[in-house]
């Protein structure tokens, strides 16, 4: 099991926000840490996410899902009715949805399944495992 990832961002006030709907909103984590240039979410007391403050000279380079590195985060949900107050919140919020002419088989015909992009474009997947 994973104990915690960490991910730099360039804005960790706008990512805090994108990330506490999804994962306090809607995937069951809780607020675990917080200090000035950071805050982490977990789930069940075991697994936890990291969002820290990317120094300001390092922000020259952009994050590109398709460079070497992370490509995605996925996560698992129990039910459709979850995925689709996602869409929804998740389009009047303008956060960008991938693949949304293919929703919910963007990932094949046997999977149900949400992507977009947070505020860094770091690409996020939500699929519906029942």
């Amino acid at each position: 099991m994973i104990n915690h990832i960490e991910i730099y961002v360039s804005d960790l006030f706008v990512s805090s926000k994108f990330w506490k709907w999804l994962l306090v909103g809607h995937l069951g984590y809780k607020t675990y840490q917080k200090w000035e240039k950071g805050i982490s979410y977990i789930k069940d007391s075991c697994s936890y996410i990291v969002f820290v403050q990317a120094d300001k000279k390092k922000l020259a380079l952009s994050y590109n899902r398709t460079r070497i590195g992370l490509n995605h985060l996925a996560f698992s949900i129990p039910d459709k009715s979850t995925l689709a107050q996602i869409k929804m919140e998740l389009n009047a919020l303008n956060y960008r949805e991938l693949y949304a002419d293919r929703y919910p088989h963007a990932g094949g015909k046997d999977r149900y399944a949400l992507y977009f992009e947070d505020p860094d474009r770091i690409k996020v997947e939500i699929v519906v495992v029942e």
